[in-house]
């Protein structure tokens, strides 16, 4: 049985819900710390990867999609980092930035790759101007093709049915993807 991978590089896709960082802080563990029995991980590199609806976004962007990730972010260092890897793999973003929000960020502290902790840095559930986020998703519905909500529980796609009646408005497809 021969498949075939679809053709992306005409698709025209926005990307909606909950955006966030993956960190990883990954290193060695050789000793217990005196403080706790807990082990001491000597930290040896940080990785930064694009996690929730985010990570939806990029796997459209890397099938050659041209996609638009709408979602709710802090103004802080974590949007910025979570921007330009966005940005460098092609996926525009338009954030509703909140000055107030803290960006939802889960870190993980791994050890002869194996996963010690995740430390989740968020704010759930989320508070924003919905009609900002409603108001983007509408400027950007004429040029696009399908919505794909990406919902991870966060409050972004809180109020999902009213994107979803901007969208089945103007007649665009509707795809969602559970948590």
């Amino acid at each position: 049985m021969l498949v075939t991978t679809p053709e992306f590089g005409s698709a025209r896709i926005i990307v909606i819900g909950d955006v966030m960082l993956d960190r990883y802080w990954s290193g060695q563990a050789s000793r217990i710390s005196p403080e706790a029995p807990v082990p001491v991980v000597k930290v040896k590199s940080v990785e930064d990867r694009i996690g929730g609806a985010g990570n939806v976004a990029l796997n459209i962007a890397k099938l050659g999609g041209k996609v638009i990730l709408l979602g709710v972010v802090g103004d802080d260092a974590e949007s910025e980092i979570l921007k330009q890897l966005l940005e460098d793999e092609g996926v525009v973003c338009d954030f509703v930035v909140e000055k107030s929000l803290r960006s939802i960020c889960k870190l993980r502290v791994m050890a002869q790759h194996q996963q010690l902790i995740r430390l989740d840095f968020e704010d759930t559930p989320i508070k924003f101007d919905r009609n900002a986020l409603k108001e983007a998703l509408v400027r950007h519905l004429p040029e696009n093709d399908v919505v794909v909500f990406s919902d991870y529980g966060k409050g972004t796609l809180a109020d999902v049915s009213t994107y979803i009646n901007s969208a089945k408005a103007l007649i665009i497809s509707v795809m969602s993807r559970p948590i």
